[in-house]
């Protein structure tokens, strides 16, 4: 019976001895070595030659900027986009611009064939003709004064006469040039005695047609739409975004954001809150921010879907770690492996939070300094959960 029992009690020995990893040891305390858990942690002792799997750094910093992600999409800037009415009713005459097409400032896009040019081109022509028959009488009178009866009284009428219808012919080359017509359109206007009844309507800023309703005979006229083009200056776009409610107190008018399209991977395009709409959604419970963002090349295309990041916060300093250097447990924790020895390494549970270049920031679990597996911790945790035979 005694040489029994003494044989199960050797067993029970040799089965622990034998064991090259043992899940259960708790490891000594040191510095820079502590646990902020009850629960032992795990370890595994490496032989020499397995060290080159994995590599040792001490825990550092890093500066990890706070962000909040969300979703949107691209629109064209309202305060640059004008809608390119005539400035008095006429049948389209010709186009001289096409949609997508890219324009300056004063560019001609269409005529029309105005009333309203024509009766002031009337009047200008007659306050022309007008004036020259005054200066005319003007000069016959002053060459007769004194010699063939023509008094001076009748010599300063004729004075008045010609200023009278200079100021006439001054009112009627401004009332031609609220059409748009150039000065040397108008003089050729007064030295041709011709009608020029196309109204020229000009781009009122540098940008893109990003609507075209122009048919040749299309009666235009101010304010009614469709208007026969749109013009937008599309160097700055709008993203039209949808933040959570809960996320809404942390955005504030002038802060950072970048955003990204499916058109081109990769690529970032940056700019910055411009406005934060007072409502809230009652259904999907989001606030829509609007940010600007500059596009000097015209890729960005309204009702393009963008995500993008709102830097909310300065970045802050705090410790990090690798991304290679932590594991994801099957119940959802994360761990990472300490050591002080460079030869035994223990299982810490910790927690991480923001993500920046590859590294985690680490909010609990590991201290600045300690020696950490910064790359191959799924190298240990493999060897941990390997059977003893294997």
């Amino acid at each position: 019976m005694v040489v029994a029992v003494a044989a199960i009690v050797c067993a029970g020995l040799l089965m622990r001895s034998g064991s090259s990893q043992p899940a259960n040891t708790t490891p000594p305390q040191g510095p820079g070595l502590t646990t902020n858990s009850a629960q032992p942690e795990a370890a595994v002792d490496l032989a020499p030659g397995q060290l080159n799997s994995i590599k040792i750094e001490p825990v550092g910093t890093c500066l990890f900027p706070v962000e909040k992600e969300a979703v949107g999409s691209i629109a064209f800037v309202d305060d640059l986009s004008v809608q390119v009415f005539p400035p008095y009713q006429g049948k389209l005459i010709k186009t001289f611009v096409d949609l997508g097409d890219e324009v300056r400032k004063g560019q001609p896009l269409y005529t029309i064939d105005s009333p309203d040019l024509i009766q002031a081109e009337a009047t200008l022509i007659g306050a022309a003709a007008m004036l020259d028959l005054t200066s005319k009488e003007l000069a016959r009178a002053r060459d007769l004064y004194g010699t063939n009866g023509v008094s001076q009284r009748e010599v300063e009428q004729t004075a008045s006469d010609e200023q009278t219808a200079e100021g006439a012919l001054k009112a009627a080359r401004d009332a031609v040039r609220v059409f748009g017509k150039t000065e040397s359109e108008i003089q050729q206007i007064v030295d041709t005695r011709k009608i020029d009844p196309a109204l020229v309507v000009r781009s009122p800023l540098t940008g893109e047609v990003t609507a075209y309703n122009a048919p040749p005979g299309l009666l235009v006229q101010p304010g009614t739409p469709p208007a026969p083009f749109s013009v937008a200056d599309t160097s700055l776009k709008w993203m039209l975004g949808n933040v959570t409610e809960s996320d809404s107190p942390l955005c504030q008018v002038g802060q950072a954001v970048e955003a990204k399209v499916m058109a081109y991977p990769g690529r970032v395009f940056r700019g910055k809150i411009a406005k934060i709409y007072a409502t809230v959604d009652a259904n999907s419970h989001r606030v829509t921010i609007r940010s600007e963002i500059a596009d000097p090349k015209h890729e960005l295309r309204p009702g393009m879907l963008a995500s993008f990041v709102i830097r909310v916060q300065d970045p802050v300093e705090s410790v990090a770690i690798p991304m290679n250097g932590v594991v994801r447990e099957g119940d959802g924790t994360i761990s990472a492996w300490v050591t002080t020895d460079r030869r035994r390494f223990f299982q810490r549970t910790i927690r991480v939070d923001l993500q920046r270049d590859g590294q985690y920031q680490v909010l609990e679990g590991l201290q600045r300094g300690q020696l950490v597996v910064t790359d191959g911790a799924v190298f240990l945790s493999g060897m941990l959960h390997a059977s003893p035979g294997d």
